[in-house]
């Protein structure tokens, strides 16, 4: 008779807990969705909307449409990202308090808004709690929408093409018209103000009303008359939007002048922010880890130049326009393609790498460490070069691992090697080996001691594995952190010479006297 009373406590506990208040989720953005008011571009979807801020009427607004499910306040951020681990830069933002069921908000891009991808981050809070959308790791679905803002982009199907051959560009704009022209060093006729070339055709105009919802190829033919060069194909819409695209053009025989310049094209589109899957991050190894492929087709942010170019490469082709250097000009694939070191021992003294040359295939990194070994001269004027092995695959490009992980430490070969990459204080070098290498400060006024520039965003230095005899020209002190950057020369028995700056930046102060005349000293003595 008493074993009913037992289950009393039991029971009174049931109850009092199901006279407690249910809890109140946080409120909801259900059927998230975005378009450009019904003109769709190729490749928008209900999460991904193209929009051209150009006043024409046409995709000109960002509309997204939602249902709340209970009264909130509803924020939307406009983002654009860069590196995963920096913070994103909002470019736009809209605060609403809204009522349960649908609604409708508008983004409408100002006209100078750089065309990129941009994520839209909502942040949705009431009493009880709060929701995020739209902002998640690289390489991931977002749970949020992404804007494409389309200007003009334009890149060629190949990196490369010989002088003479039919050189086919994508052009994607929804402008009635575009007018198109090529631009070269040195050229003589009107000067470019963006890339510093000067023109080399006329400019024509094409009518682009039957390609307003899509990329359209076109083949232009370039001169066996122009020299080996880098070229750009400018692009002015009606509207006045610009975009560039970079092309390098080379002889059909290798050596027909005795140095070659590599121009870094693995390494611009590694660094190309450009987002092509539409997830609202840049596809880059820079952007994260989850990034493996790059697409080599891609259009180049900043108006279609190369990330860096002016102060980078960009002023190294100027300094040898300037001066009046003769060379043939590769691109990557171009130095892939040829045959073996010996090959390209026999059409050069001297191959120059012009900027960062981090991204390198097992088959060029043979080549040129074969040129070296055959006394074969090298000039590194930027840093990481030789840092990864990536090989390239139809139109896309793969990261693998460091070379020196796979028992080909870049230091061994250029001389110095990468250890330190970020945002350096801009420090002077310190001359240290003047009295070593005289030739190379002749005429700067700079001895031992002497400081010259401000470089440390990405730096070199030597290590166990440099050559022996590696002399260090230069050193920035503690340029990174603790890390120092070293400016190194090393010669063989082969007779092989090797220069390498040792700092990503080096080559934008070749506008000061002291820097320009030592790059021409090391240029005269490896040329």
């Amino acid at each position: 008779m008493r074993r009913p009373l037992a289950l009393l406590p039991l029971l009174a506990a049931i109850l009092l807990a199901g006279s407690a208040p249910a809890a109140v989720a946080p409120p909801k953005l259900l059927g998230l969705s975005i378009s450009n008011g019904g003109q769709p571009f190729i490749g928008d979807t209900r999460q991904l909307a193209t929009v051209s801020p150009n006043g024409d009427g046409l995709r000109d607004r960002a509309l997204v449409r939602f249902h709340l499910d209970q009264t909130a306040t509803v924020q939307l951020q406009v983002l654009a990202m860069s590196s995963f681990g920096r913070s994103p830069t909002v470019v736009w933002r809209l605060r609403r308090s809204l009522a349960p069921g649908p609604h409708a908000l508008t983004w409408k891009p100002k006209r100078s808004t750089p065309d990129r991808t941009y994520l839209l981050r909502f942040v949705v809070k009431n009493r009880t709690g709060s929701r995020v959308y739209g902002f998640e790791r690289p390489g991931r679905p977002t749970s949020g929408l992404v804007v494409r803002i389309l200007a003009v982009d334009v890149a060629f199907q190949q990196r490369g093409y010989v002088a003479g051959a039919t050189a086919s560009a994508s052009i994607a704009t929804d402008a009635r018209s575009v007018r198109v022209q090529f631009f070269g060093y040195p050229g003589s006729g009107e000067l470019d103000a963006k890339t510093g070339a000067s023109a080399m055709t006329p400019a024509v105009t094409l009518d682009w009303r039957g390609h307003r919802g899509a990329p359209h190829v076109v083949d232009f033919g370039t001169s066996e008359t122009w020299p080996s060069g880098l070229y750009f194909l400018r692009v002015t819409t009606s509207d006045r939007r610009v975009g560039y695209a970079p092309v390098v053009l080379r002889r059909r025989r290798l050596g027909e002048h005795r140095v070659a310049v590599v121009l870094p094209t693995n390494t611009w589109q590694a660094d190309n922010l450009r987002d092509a899957n539409g997830d609202g991050w840049g596809d880059s190894w820079s952007a994260g880890g989850s990034v493996g492929v790059v697409d080599l087709r891609r259009s180049y942010l900043d108006f279609g130049l190369p990330d860096g170019f002016r102060t980078g490469t960009g002023a190294v082709i100027s300094w040898l326009s300037r001066t009046g250097k003769k060379v043939d000009y590769l691109s990557d694939d171009d130095l892939a393609a040829v045959a073996s070191g010996d090959t390209l021992r026999r059409a050069y003294d001297l191959v120059v790498f012009a900027g960062s040359e981090e991204y390198v295939g097992r088959h060029a990194y043979g080549v040129v460490r074969r040129f070296r070994d055959l006394g074969g001269r090298l000039m590194f004027l930027s840093a990481a070069n030789f840092h990864w092995r990536a090989e390239r695959k139809g139109s896309t490009l793969r990261r693998l691992r460091p070379w020196r992980q796979l028992g080909k430490p870049e230091a061994a070969l250029v001389g110095v090697q990468v250890t330190a990459t970020g945002r350096g204080g801009g420090k002077p070098y310190v001359v240290q080996g003047a009295a070593a290498e005289p030739w190379v400060f002749a005429g700067t006024g700079l001895a031992d001691g002497s400081t010259f520039g401000r470089f440390g965003k990405e730096i070199d230095a030597t290590t166990r594995r440099s050559p022996a005899g590696t002399v260090v020209l230069a050193r920035i002190p503690r340029a990174i952190g603790r890390r120092s950057a070293e400016m190194t020369y090393y010669s063989t028995a082969a007779g092989a010479q090797v220069f390498a700056a040792g700092a990503l930046n080096f080559t934008s102060a070749l506008e000061q006297p002291p820097v320009a005349q030592l790059l021409a000293n090391v240029w005269a003595r490896l040329a």
